[in-house]
């Protein structure tokens, strides 16, 4: 029987690319998406095409209940969950002293209290199966921290108290709790930048480039294979050395 992934904010950049490298490697695919997007259809179909089958559930990750209920679908459909792919996340960057308290509160709401929605719907079933992979999309500047991102590097940042404690309440289990924490990946919050600030980013990186979403999803596929079953609590930067 396949491998179930539910993976959140599915539909485009990492998430969609995690989507898509897991289906190849024979997981039945949950896709969880807020808004209606024209590429979802697509997206359903190219995974489709790796003889898996493929869920979409829509919800606000932010939103208790709506968790609750994809979730739901998803165990009503599968009968289990397997991986969970905490990835969905927004930014509202400003300064401090000009950000309002609604955008710190939003950007904690969707990152960081949707891990935890997300994840307290399903931790019951994979802890009766005593079995699970949980793997939380964080970020370097949770580690780092950065300018104008107070709101989204808290939020990163408890990510990976999250997935450290979980980690130590869950290893009984045989639940396994790690975070990938991504530097400057290319994707739609980095193509609005200018070209002269992307050559700018590019230089400050040892590897002189931005990471591919491909590289993420390369990562997220050992963390959810029997390769990764002696590592838990771990938080992984792919960030091509910015952190070194």
């Amino acid at each position: 029987m396949n491998k179930v992934a539910l993976i959140t904010g599915a539909t485009r950049g990492i998430g969609k690319q995690i989507a898509l490298t897991l289906s190849k490697e024979g997981y039945n695919i949950v896709l969880n998406y807020r808004k209606e997007n024209e590429e979802l259809e697509s997206l359903i179909k190219e995974i489709e095409n790796s003889g898996v089958e493929c869920l979409a559930v829509k919800g606000d990750v932010s939103i208790f209940d709506d968790c609750k209920n994809f979730v739901n679908e998803a165990i009503e459909k599968f009968e289990k969950i397997d991986v969970l792919v905490n990835n969905a996340g927004i930014t509202k960057d400003m300064l401090l002293a000009r950000m309002s308290k609604e955008d710190f509160t939003q950007v904690i709401d969707v990152n960081l209290v949707g891990t935890f929605n997300v994840t307290k719907n399903v931790i019951s079933y994979m802890m009766k199966a005593r079995s699970g992979r949980i793997i939380n999309i964080s970020s370097v500047v949770g580690v780092s921290g950065n300018a104008g991102q107070t709101n989204y590097s808290a939020s990163k940042a408890g990510i990976i108290g999250f997935t450290k404690s979980l980690a130590k309440e869950v290893s009984s289990r045989n639940i396994l709790v790690n975070a990938v924490a991504p530097g400057f990946i290319e994707s739609d919050m980095t193509n609005i930048l200018k070209d002269e600030v992307k050559e700018e980013i590019a230089k400050s990186i040892p590897l002189k480039r931005m990471g591919k979403p491909e590289d993420i999803s390369k990562v997220v596929k050992f963390l959810a294979s029997e390769d990764s079953s002696y590592i838990t609590g771990q938080v992984i930067n792919v960030d091509g050395g910015m952190l070194i």
